[in-house]
């Protein structure tokens, strides 16, 4: 079952992808100070989607996840099983 949602996610992805880049197909300048791009803007949008998402995605994990790790590690040494 998982394996057939994610085929359909990926699925979805590849068709977005493809939807973002065919309707943003103009070339766009992009300056970053130290580097100037010229590449078409609907790879700039999902290149920015996908840094969002992946920052996000850390973020969380490290503002979120690892202290609730802590926290249930702490408890199982203050209070141990049977």
């Amino acid at each position: 079952m998982m394996r057939i949602v994610f085929l359909v996610v990926i699925i979805l992805a590849v068709a977005l992808g493809l939807l973002v880049g065919t309707l943003n197909s103009g070339i766009t300048q992009l300056d970053l100070l130290w580097l100037q791009l010229e590449w078409p803007l609907g790879l700039l949008i999902l290149c920015a989607a996908a840094v969002g998402f992946l920052l996000g995605a850390l973020f969380t994990w490290l503002f979120a996840v690892l202290p609730q790790r802590a926290r249930a590690r702490k408890s199982r040494h203050a209070n141990p099983g049977p």
